[in-house]
């Protein structure tokens, strides 16, 4: 019996050592398991984009799907910006304008890479796109809907000399004719590609059909992107145009739904991507990648009681970021971009909160936020900051 424990406590030791040791002798320290590679989901855009005077981020918890990012490191290989808890930052300088390689690894407590991804951090010039003229169509939900981001980039463009933007589209919920577009609350890419109203451009937005269906001569309702932009562009297609929808499409899926729902949110996009070719493939297509929630289940709790979760939806959101990456991050040379607007949300700080008392019995007040998916006005500015500083680089 006593033979037989040694046998048993010497093949476990070997297990050991096999495990943390390479075959060189060397300890497995900052090497990846190669059964957990990217277990996490880590997925980072092809390229980021920079500007000098703005500032670039990498929220760590935006690019990978865990349920506490705390209890990870994370290291940034990149001889350009900032390694900090939560992010690597960057604001560069003229100086700067340039490529550089971006790696991005994630560590476990026993020091291994369980999850790494390289990707581009490009630094446009301040001079690029310098009153050029650029007209941008720019479709979307609420988060266009509320026209900060769009109204942002505009200020940047100002700001920065050029691009010379000139806003087109039928929607103007600010009373701003500087800053039409296409974004309304509550929309989805499937209602874009089908839903036909007579009364789409005009009356309640909720209400409308999409802009870009028209009625053929039978009747029969069909996208006519020439039409709508003999309307709102006279007749020529947009320089720009980009596409920030996915949200309400998979709100409320499960595990179990999440893939048909994505699927068919992505056969729609690519119904409107090809729709804007097939009238112009000159036409830059940016599709904004869609941004993580709120930090914290109390934006859920506020505002949707038990309808969804934070974490349930984070994962439905990350797998969208997933899908339209693998689906459109080659497609450079159909003018077909990824805009990581995903990376650049601080969803910590600018998501919407107030203070609230502890409970009913105690009034010591904690700040909680009330707002799962509609970022504060700061956070909008981060989107925008993105926007523009890809329209820098397509502008080159």
């Amino acid at each position: 019996m006593k033979s037989a424990l040694q046998m048993i406590l010497l093949s476990s030791l070997m297990l050991f050592t096999c495990h943390s040791t390479s075959s060189a002798g060397e300890t497995t320290k900052s090497k990846t398991k190669p059964e957990a590679k990217n277990s996490l989901r880590l997925i980072l855009p092809p390229i980021i984009y920079a500007v000098p005077g703005i500032e670039t981020n990498v929220y760590f918890d935006n690019v990978c799907l865990v349920i506490n990012s705390a209890n990870y490191v994370f290291d940034v290989h990149c001889n350009r910006g900032h390694l900090q808890d939560d992010r690597w930052t960057y604001t560069p300088t003229e100086k700067e304008v340039g490529d550089y390689a971006f790696e991005l690894n994630i560590l476990d407590q026993s020091n291994q890479i369980i999850a790494s991804q390289k990707s581009r951090l490009r630094v446009a010039p301040t001079a690029a796109g310098k009153e050029k003229p650029t007209s941008l169509l720019m479709i979307g939900d609420s988060l266009t809907h509320n026209s900060i981001y769009p109204k942002h980039v505009l200020e940047l463009s100002k700001k920065f000399q050029g691009p010379k933007l000139k806003f087109i589209g039928s929607h103007n919920p600010k009373n701003d004719p500087e800053v039409m577009h296409e974004g309304y609350g509550g929309w989805t890419a499937v209602r874009f590609a089908t839903h036909f109203k007579e009364t789409a451009r005009t009356g309640y937005y909720r209400e409308r059909g999409s802009p870009f269906l028209y009625a053929d001569e039978s009747g029969k309702p069909k996208l006519d992107f020439p039409r709508y932009c003999k309307e709102f562009n006279d007749g020529k297609a947009p320089d720009v145009v980009t596409i920030f929808l996915g949200p309400n499409d998979v709100y409320s899926a499960t595990d179990k739904t999440i893939k048909e729902k994505a699927d068919t949110m992505l056969e729609n996009l690519e119904i409107l991507v090809k729709m804007i070719q097939n009238y112009s493939d000159q036409t830059k297509i940016g599709l904004m990648l869609p941004v993580p929630p709120a930090a914290t289940q109390n934006a859920f709790g506020t505002t949707n009681g038990r309808q969804q979760t934070r974490w349930q939806y984070k994962r439905n959101q990350q797998y969208v970021v997933e899908q339209i990456s693998k689906l459109y991050q080659d497609k450079q040379d159909q003018q077909i971009y990824l805009v990581p607007t995903n990376l650049n949300l601080d969803c910590v700080h600018n998501y919407p909160a107030r203070e609230e008392p502890l409970n009913v019995h105690n009034s010591v007040k904690v700040l909680r936020q009330y707002n799962a998916v509609h970022p504060a006005t700061n956070g909008y500015l981060q989107i925008g900051d993105t926007v523009f500083s890809w329209l820098k680089e397509i502008s080159k």
